[in-house]
């Protein structure tokens, strides 16, 4: 009976080890998640999941999502239980870590980005209530992150030299003219819907608004 019982718990141990090297949903659903962008602050992946479909178990840190289309998700938790998610269009959610099994239930494609937190615990830095040229609407917030969307005054500007003491991405919400130029190389000046930016916490930077009209963006400032 013993012996039964010790080869059951090293069975699950074993099963448990493959399933966690087997989460990363890169590895594990590579055509539904892109890698994005990834360096030491985050990971940021382009989900898209075709209606109807359902994705097989993986894991996430914690992450902030940013839904760029309307869609209902169900997710599957380890235990059985099951959470169902309305993703409104350009909105903002605070995920923690975990593991889970998603599925489209909805009748329109997921179109999102998965902004992944890198750091172990998080940051002290303080985000910012308001910007200088710029209204700012927050869409979700937890421990490590905010995420908000922004809007760009036609005479929206930072100068050569700018820094913020917090890391943050900035997504598009559609073509925009906005230049954005850091670190002193060569200004990104053409955004399509989706487009995401990672700049690091005291890394100087130049943006302005070059089209003259309101620019709308989601940013998620990390702390």
């Amino acid at each position: 009976m013993k012996a039964c019982k010790a080869l059951s718990l090293i069975t699950l141990v074993l099963a448990w080890s493959v399933t966690a090297i087997a989460q990363d949903p890169l590895k594990v659903s590579p055509a539904n998640y892109k890698l994005i962008l990834e360096n030491a602050s985050v990971r940021i992946l382009r989900v898209d999941v075709p209606a109807g479909m359902k994705g097989v178990a993986h894991s996430h840190p914690d992450a902030m999502v940013i839904s760029l289309s309307a869609s209902k998700v169900r997710f599957t938790m380890p235990d059985g239980k099951t959470q169902d998610a309305d993703m409104a269009d350009e909105s903002g959610s605070y995920a923690p870590a975990g593991v889970h099994t998603p599925a489209n239930t909805g009748t329109t494609r997921v179109d999102a980005l998965v902004v992944e937190f890198g750091a172990a615990a998080p940051g002290k830095a303080t985000l910012p209530a308001s910007r200088e040229g710029m209204t700012i609407k927050v869409l979700a917030e937890g421990p490590r992150a905010m995420a908000y969307r922004s809007t760009a005054a036609p005479n929206f500007a930072e100068p050569a030299g700018t820094t913020h003491d917090y890391d943050q991405v900035v997504i598009a919400l559609g073509p925009a003219q906005m230049s954005l130029s850091l670190d002193g190389k060569p200004a990104k000046t053409t955004w399509a819907r989706g487009d995401a930016v990672f700049v690091g916490r005291g890394v100087p930077h130049q943006a302005q608004n070059t089209g003259g009209k309101p620019v709308d963006f989601i940013i998620v400032a990390i702390k």
